[in-house]
């Protein structure tokens, strides 16, 4: 794993800010609309999940996602009680968070993150 250098001079930072920046040494996912970070690599579960609109990932955390009501929804696995998740930054909807699973196969996704492939892109690292 690379050192953790410091990051850019303020003066290299890009011109939108987000509430939060993940360290450059780390393998990161983005939004592709805004370039908002998403996630860190290290915090990926899953690459096998299907979104609504294609391939999708299950992430432990997230950050600079907002979260709107739960509401359940029958899916590929069954009964969840899910609230959609966008960017806090360009307010894209990226995919959802289980908030509970109704089957007991199902309880480890219970808060955790889908994020379709469609609206993030990596960063950092991945060479």
């Amino acid at each position: 794993m690379p050192s953790c250098e410091p990051g850019p001079p303020a003066a290299c930072l890009p011109t939108k800010t987000f509430r939060s920046y993940l360290p450059h040494c780390h393998r990161t996912y983005s939004c592709v609309h805004c370039q908002a970070h998403l996630a860190k690599h290290d915090e990926l579960i899953s690459k096998s999940f299907q979104g609504s609109h294609g391939r999708a990932y299950l992430f432990n955390s997230v950050v600079n996602v907002g979260c709107g009501p739960a509401e359940q929804r029958l899916l590929l696995t069954g009964l969840h009680s899910v609230a959609d998740i966008f960017c806090e930054s360009c307010k894209t909807t990226l995919g959802w968070k289980y908030e509970q699973a109704f089957e007991t196969s199902q309880k480890y996704k219970e808060g955790k993150f889908i994020i379709e492939m469609s609206h993030m892109v990596k960063d950092n690292g991945w060479d």
